[in-house]
Order: structure tokens, then sequence, then C-alpha cells
């Protein structure tokens, strides 16, 4: 699944006889966004689950997805809380001076309000837009309003 979803980025259903709950989070890196078991997989749910996927949305049983939402806890408590990231990818620096800058503050403003240096201020933005390959720092905040931190 993982080599097809590189060569191929599009929303995938699964049909299977059993899928382990440790593997789901792997199964939605592969871009699975409907889980469906063999013995449930009716025509008419099978169509559902295709114009679900077709449409953004997604279809999994309520035990995958209890345990998805439990790997994604997982994730954002051991993994990116302690490295200062979260989902977005952005670190509380990087929101705070993003926010600033959305407000309309320049370089110098920022600085003083976050009580950093002007260079400080430059690196984050540097560090952000390059990371993210963001062109500009309009775009760095277009970006952190369509995450939602801003």
């Amino acid at each position: 699944m993982r080599q097809s979803a590189q060569r191929v980025s599009v929303p995938r259903v699964l049909v299977t006889n059993e899928l382990n709950p440790a593997n789901v989070l792997a199964a939605v890196e592969s871009r699975v966004v409907a889980v469906l078991p063999r013995t449930a997989a009716t025509g008419a749910r099978l169509i559902n689950s295709v114009l679900a996927a077709a449409s953004g949305g997604g279809v999994m049983p309520p035990d995958l997805l209890g345990e998805l939402l439990k790997q994604v806890d997982y994730l954002q408590r051991e993994v990116l809380t302690p490295r200062g990231l979260n989902a977005s990818g952005l670190t509380t620096r990087e929101i705070d001076v993003l926010r600033l800058m959305a407000d309309g503050l320049d370089t110098a403003e920022i600085a003083q309000k976050l009580c950093y240096s002007e260079r400080t201020v430059k690196n984050v933005v540097y560090g952000v837009t390059s990371r993210l390959n963001l062109r500009n720092r309009p775009h760095a905040v277009a970006y952190a309003m369509r995450a939602g931190v801003i």
C-alpha cells in the first residue's frame, strides 16, 4: 500500500478480512480513508465508501476509529509535544511570530513584543519558510491560518 500511495496520491478504500488495530495508522499514512470489513462490504456500503473518499470524507468501523484516535493522541503527547511541535508542524515560538505577523507587525515590533532580537525573529521566519517550502511571509501566515493555529 505504501509504495502504491507514493506513486499515485489518491484516497483509498480498503476492503479486508482483518485489520490489526496497530496497523490503522500505517493504513491512513498510505492514504486509506475508508475501511470495510469484507463481511460487511455490500454493494451499497462500498459505493458509499467510495463516494465518501472522493468527497474528502472517510468511513471506518468504530473500533478502528477509536484505535486511530489513540495513536494520534500518543503521537501528539509523546512525539510532537516534547519537541515543542504540534500537528501543524509549527513550534510555539513560530506560532507566536506568525500570529503577530498576521496582525501586521513588522520584524522590529515582533521582536519588541516577544522580547526577542530582530535576528531571532528573522531566523524563526526563515526556519518556517524554508522547512515548509513556503515562498514568503504572507504564504507562511496563510499556511498557519489553514492549519488552524492562528
